[in-house]
């Protein structure tokens, strides 16, 4: 496992430079001066000018992404342009509650959608299977701001319950906390259930008409055993690979949910930055949100070897 990790980081490297070119590259392809913008409405030359140099911008491109990745890598991913906040301090603000939201929502789903997957393998062609596939088909083709608005009208203003937006710090009042998420991360988690009922129940019917699985029978072990710790181990693999993507989907920002329950995390944090026209900010929320797709990759990757023993040879 030591040689396979060592060979996946030596990947990971390459595919992080690469992305960060990419991500400057298509950063200059933005309408707008960013001299002119921070200059503000006079845009007097001699401003104009400072702030170019300051910035790097009569530099050559090559030269400015140079200066721009010894920033990154010495932490300073730059400033905000409309509150003059490094952007390193933004994201250290709104992050949290992103990874908060979307580890509530992928637990939601994990909790749902693999064991409904499990249940419907094993009993293809009965209504459980048929009920499965019904809730899943639900959950994929309901749009979340629409399923969003409902649970508000429902929870907040009908029943009263749950408050309909806003955020709590878990470290000032836990239960308050709680209770402003538990609505946005089913939202988000209800969608990522029916894709991880649909994925788990494909590889476990691929898994179950194997031989090994036949022959475990043959040797005479329960039904239960046959499945949870033969069948299903196996079957994780492709859903492991699934939810690491999924998890980088929410950890970068859920936009619509964090924007129909106003909660300030990274997803409202990204489409501020695009309508402020903030450069800098963009870069540096994309650039985190690629480099947490990246290692999420590789901790799938790694999982592998904890599911599949055939891995380890």
């Amino acid at each position: 496992m030591g040689e396979y990790l060592v060979k996946r980081l030596a990947q990971v490297v390459p595919t992080l430079i690469f992305v960060s070119m990419l991500i400057f590259s298509l950063q200059q392809l933005l309408p707008g001066d960013p001299a002119k913008i921070l200059a503000g409405e006079e845009q007097d030359p001699s401003v104009i000018a400072h702030l170019r140099e300051k910035l790097h911008l009569d530099e050559p491109l090559p030269v400015r992404y140079a200066y721009w990745v010894g920033g990154v890598l010495k932490g300073d991913l730059g400033e905000s342009v409309r509150t003059q906040q490094p952007v390193l301090e933004l994201v250290k603000q709104k992050l949290p509650v992103t990874i908060q939201l979307g580890l509530m929502a992928f637990a939601i789903a994990v909790f749902i959608g693999i064991p409904a997957g499990i249940v419907a393998a094993v009993g293809r062609g009965t209504w459980w299977d048929s009920l499965a596939n019904a809730v899943a088909l639900w959950g994929i083709s309901t749009p979340n701001f629409w399923l969003g608005i409902l649970m508000i009208l429902l929870f907040s203003v009908q029943l009263g319950w749950l408050p309909a937006s806003g955020y709590v710090s878990p470290f000032e009042d836990l239960k308050a906390n709680l209770a402003a998420m538990i609505m946005p991360a089913f939202v988000l988690g209800n969608a990522i259930a029916a894709v991880l009922m649909r994925h788990t129940r494909s590889a476990m019917l691929q898994v179950m008409s194997s031989d090994y699985v036949r022959t475990a029978r043959a040797k005479g072990l329960n039904e239960r055993s046959v499945v949870l710790k033969h069948a299903l181990r196996n079957a994780l693999t492709p859903v492991i690979t699934l939810g690491a993507l999924e998890l980088g989907t929410l950890l970068s920002g859920a936009v619509l949910t964090e924007q129909v329950f106003t909660i300030p995390g990274f997803g409202k944090l990204i489409v501020d930055s695009v309508f402020n026209r903030d450069y800098a900010v963009v870069q540096g929320v994309v650039l985190v949100t690629a480099t947490a797709y990246v290692m999420l990759s590789l901790l799938a990757d790694l999982a592998y070897f904890a599911v599949n023993p055939r891995l380890r040879g």
